[in-house]
């Protein structure tokens, strides 16, 4: 695995866009191994599959699977140093293709390196300590500038909540940088299109829900920040990179949905609205206090 993460990692650093391409479809290729199960058809079926269209797709694997899956427990080790962090190298790859200017070429590259960006973090929720440092919120921020294409925003509005999820340090940071204000300014662009105005609403949706703070216990001695068996269990540590949870910003308290009402209020009206309909419907499945 780590020479395909190497292999991968030297494409993703390169200034040809095929090779950039090329490292995102082995990242993708490595994370797709992780996730599908194996297909049991024999090999004459498979052959026969590729050249059919609309032939099924391997199926995801359920939560209760991956914990006994060597190669996750393989990848989440891997993910604990910086060396081999997929979510970093993605996200300094996204800060490369942000410089270059929008074209149909590099609006794709984003497309998909946001998206990958999503599963990693996904897979090894301790990379989201990445996004409490400044300097890679405002990235994210940055892609949903009005002048990035729909099809950006939209990608990157789901990186966010990814990034922000169960990581009030993260949504602390967002907030410092006016985060709220970016978003509600979108909203409000009459040239915002449809989608992404409903991915904003959602966006905003989640932002509302009260948070619970991180708790932090002792590594198993295989070396994982959190045991795969237990997916929704604890971290037990933040990724090896400046700006972790045990920093500064890791000790800040978290908020309410009244506290992110206010802050929010300041922005939009009519978030009262907003907040009556998430404790109504709940969307998350969790109290709205």
């Amino acid at each position: 695995m780590e020479t395909l993460l190497a292999h991968s990692f030297d494409y993703l650093s390169s200034y040809e866009p095929s090779k950039v391409r090329k490292g995102l479809r082995q990242v993708e290729g490595l994370l797709a191994q992780i996730c599908l199960s194996k297909s049991k058809q024999p090999v004459s079926d498979k052959r026969r599959s590729l050249l059919s269209f609309g032939a099924p797709q391997p199926a995801p694997k359920a939560l209760s699977e991956l914990k006994d899956d060597p190669a996750f427990r393989e990848f989440f080790k891997l993910q604990e140093g910086f060396q081999w962090n997929v979510a970093m190298r993605l996200v300094t790859c996204l800060e490369h293709l942000l410089g270059r200017g929008s074209n149909g070429t590099n609006d794709l590259l984003i497309i998909s390196t946001l998206d990958l960006i999503q599963g990693a973090l996904l897979l090894h929720p301790p990379s989201r300590t990445l996004f409490a440092r400044e300097i890679y919120m405002n990235i994210l921020l940055d892609l949903l500038d009005p002048i990035n294409c729909p099809a950006i925003q939209s990608a990157t509005l789901l990186t966010l909540v990814t990034a922000l999820l169960d990581h009030p340090a993260n949504t602390r940071t967002f907030e410092e940088l006016d985060g709220l204000l970016t978003v509600t300014s979108l909203f409000k662009q009459r040239a915002t299109s449809r989608e992404v105005k409903l991915k904003l609403v959602e966006f905003l949706y989640f932002y509302l829900m009260p948070e619970t703070p991180m708790t932090a216990v002792s590594a198993p001695n295989t070396g994982l920040q959190r045991s795969p068996s237990k997916l929704g269990g604890p971290v037990s540590k933040s990724v090896n990179v400046p700006g972790g949870p045990h920093g500064p910003r890791g000790s800040r308290d978290t908020r309410t949905t009244d506290e992110k009402q206010t802050l929010l209020g300041r922005y939009l009206n009519n978030v009262e609205d907003l907040v009556e309909d998430l404790k109504e419907t709940a969307p998350f499945g969790a109290t709205v206090y």
